[in-house]
């Protein structure tokens, strides 16, 4: 068993509104071990994103913050270290594609100078070194004529080379971690699959471990080793992705898988809407908090919100019912 580079405890994030406070975060905890690719899904709102962004460091404060929970790189707590000693590893031993590669660059700087950023923030290579290394890093992730597009500017390229851009300059380190917020949501699906297929093969070659934040089922199957699903704040589901596809066990899991087309479902079939809305979070959930849209809920469902039980070995599910017989579990 590999040895866990990761380990997130009890990790609890709120942000203060005039509204009131948002639990987005309502203690996660999980692991993620050297070389592996960890998926997290869920709907829009789950806390997929504020759990990474808790984790770097990057929410917003105010109104945001977070307020329980550790986040151990190696043994050491990211949430607990001094500025400087932070900045050291963030960006070079732990590295974020963001979301949306259309906005995330410097619209006046060139794509080669954005690159060079953080070889010149962590690493003391001469200006030369620097520029072999971006040249490189184009050369890896598939963008032609690297060097004659080294001064050209991010509204020169397009949204697929754009994202390219975004994993050189995560790469540029050569990171332990690095976290992908849903990299492909803007993209068609063709550059869609030549991403993926692009981060897979970075993986096997540079040995990094990637935690790959999608909504996206359907990417999730041809990626990740292992799979989190989150609801609510919550991981309500852990499984590697076969067993968590052949064998769901939570009923928002079993609704997500429902609401993908199948190639191998012989025919047409309507796909499974799940009826209802996300709760919104002024309290942390007393009680399981998809019981109001499951067809599978108790009495049980309204009184207290279960933990993770193993359902397999390395499987877990939070549900109080095993949705195959509708009966309670013991």
């Amino acid at each position: 068993m590999m040895a866990p580079i990761l380990n997130v405890q009890g990790l609890e994030t709120q942000f203060r509104l005039e509204e009131g406070t948002i639990r987005a975060v309502n203690g996660i905890s999980f692991q993620l071990n050297e070389g592996e690719i960890l998926g997290i899904v869920g709907e829009s709102g789950c806390g997929k994103s504020v759990t990474m962004m808790s984790i770097l460091r990057l929410i917003p404060a105010p109104p945001g913050k977070v307020v329980a929970g550790q986040a151990l790189y190696k043994g050491r707590d990211l949430l607990a270290m001094k500025d400087e000693e932070f900045r050291q590893i963030c960006g070079s031993q732990i590295s974020m594609i963001f979301q949306d590669p259309m906005t995330s660059f410097n619209p006046v700087l060139t794509i080669g100078r954005q690159i060079a950023e953080p070889l010149e923030a962590h690493l003391s290579l001469t200006r030369g070194q620097v520029y072999e290394r971006v040249v490189e890093l184009m050369t890896i992730v598939g963008i032609p004529n690297p060097k004659d597009r080294f001064n050209d500017y991010p509204h020169q390229f397009s949204g697929g080379m754009r994202q390219r851009v975004m994993i050189a300059m995560a790469l540029a380190c050569s990171p332990q971690i690095l976290i992908a917020d849903e990299p492909t949501t803007a993209l068609d699906v063709t550059i869609q699959a030549q991403i993926i297929e692009l981060v897979k093969e970075l993986r096997d070659k540079l040995g990094m471990a990637i935690i790959w934040i999608t909504h996206d089922l359907g990417v999730t199957a041809g990626l990740v080793d292992r799979v989190l699903v989150l609801y609510a704040g919550l991981i309500i589901e852990e499984a590697s992705v076969e067993e968590l596809y052949a064998h769901p066990e939570h009923p928002y899991t079993i609704a997500l898988l429902g609401s993908l087309p199948r190639m191998d479902a012989g025919g047409r079939k309507r796909l499974v809407s799940i009826e209802g809305k996300p709760p919104v979070l002024y309290e942390k959930p007393t009680s399981c908090p998809f019981a109001p849209r499951c067809k599978y809920r108790i009495e049980h469902c309204s009184t207290e919100n279960p933990l993770l039980m193993q359902v397999r070995v390395g499987h877990t599910a939070a549900c109080w019912v095993d949705p195959k017989t509708g009966k309670e579990r013991s």
